[in-house]
């Protein structure tokens, strides 16, 4: 069967997320000078280095629990035929965490490990607080941006917010997770990045704004920093120390998710540069890199994935992307009927 543009999008989507994911995975968790001494300049698949106390559970081309948390909720659409309940997405990331004995391993961040905890011990996702300022949500939630039309911003705002429930809550947890979600859903339909670049410090703020429950600084202000820091860059790589520097690399979702936003601009959207450059940016650049390369994935489709990183990754995780692909294709043009209809 001939794919259609969305579903090449939708499966772009996926494999952005485990490219940038997988080529990351090395250096994740690493200041910068770090990786540049121990790395030197990361091209290609590595392994995890037994010296890095995240890294060092996966092999070459191997994605981490950014990904299988991402699958994690794919799978629970899936299960509900492409609707999207909680308690299903938290007991199958809590599935994935004991598997992998993510409760033991250095894997897991706070505020997932403590809704995950709660979760273990019967505690249903709404009586959770989660009002943790980790970037668990927005790491995971580019399947959600291949399942919901960039259409109605407040129903779509509140869909991520309940996808992201059983693990982060937060205003700003849920507003980085929506500008990862929008801009994958946006490319899906055709957007051009500059269309996209432009409209996400507003879809930002609409999402931090609807429910207030932090003090946290303006992801809407946030993302505008990072894009002039590219803007007004004068080389990759100042321009990638001055994101490290001012935007920041960390695992809060307030610098992670601005980083991403500008790791797309700094690589014009390539899926493949991107990847590379994500992992060599020091920082949370696993996670940085999948949600970065998941968005430029969706806008250029698979084919703008380099087939040997693509086999590589086949290899190495023995994926089947191509089963979410078509169900989520199906799943969207549901919705997008269903829209039209109404």
């Amino acid at each position: 069967m001939t794919m259609t543009h969305q579903e090449k999008r939708i499966l772009g989507a996926f494999y952005g997320q485990a490219l940038g994911d997988a080529m990351g995975m090395p250096s994740e968790l690493w200041p910068r000078n770090r990786v540049k001494q121990h790395f030197g300049w990361i091209d290609r698949f590595l392994p995890g280095p037994a010296d890095n106390n995240a890294a060092c559970y996966f092999a070459r081309a191997t994605f981490t629990d950014d990904t299988s948390m991402a699958l994690a909720l794919a799978d629970a659409i899936i299960t509900h035929d492409g609707d999207i309940n909680a308690e299903t997405i938290g007991a199958n990331i809590l599935r994935w965490a004991e598997d992998f004995d993510a409760f033991n391993k250095n894997v897991l961040g706070p505020t997932s490990k403590i809704a995950l905890n709660a979760l273990k011990a019967g505690t249903p996702v709404a009586q959770l607080e989660n009002n943790g300022l980790t970037n668990g949500a927005a790491m995971r939630v580019s399947p959600l941006g291949c399942l919901l039309p960039a259409r109605d911003l407040d129903s779509f705002i509140d869909a991520v917010a309940l996808a992201s429930s059983p693990t982060h809550k937060s205003d700003v947890a849920i507003a980085g997770a929506t500008v990862i979600a929008w801009a994958v859903s946006h490319a899906i339909d055709g957007a051009s990045w500059d269309t996209i670049r432009d409209e996400l410090p507003s879809i930002a703020r609409a999402a931090q704004e609807k429910r207030v429950t932090t003090f946290s600084a303006s992801m809407a202000a946030r993302v505008e920093l990072a894009l002039q820091v590219v803007t007004k860059g004068r080389g990759t790589e100042s321009t990638m120390q001055q994101i490290y520097d001012l935007v920041g690399t960390g695992t809060s979702t307030i610098e992670s998710v601005p980083a991403a936003i500008a790791m797309v601009e700094l690589s014009a959207c390539d899926p493949n540069r991107c990847a590379i450059l994500c992992a060599n940016l020091g920082g949370d650049t696993d996670t940085i890199g999948a949600m970065a390369v998941a968005i430029c994935g969706a806008l250029r489709g698979i084919e703008g994935i380099d087939p040997a990183l693509k086999a590589e990754l086949d290899a190495a995780n023995n994926l089947d992307f191509t089963r979410y692909s078509r169900a989520f294709s199906r799943f969207r043009q549901q919705r997008e009927a269903a829209h039209a209809d109404a």
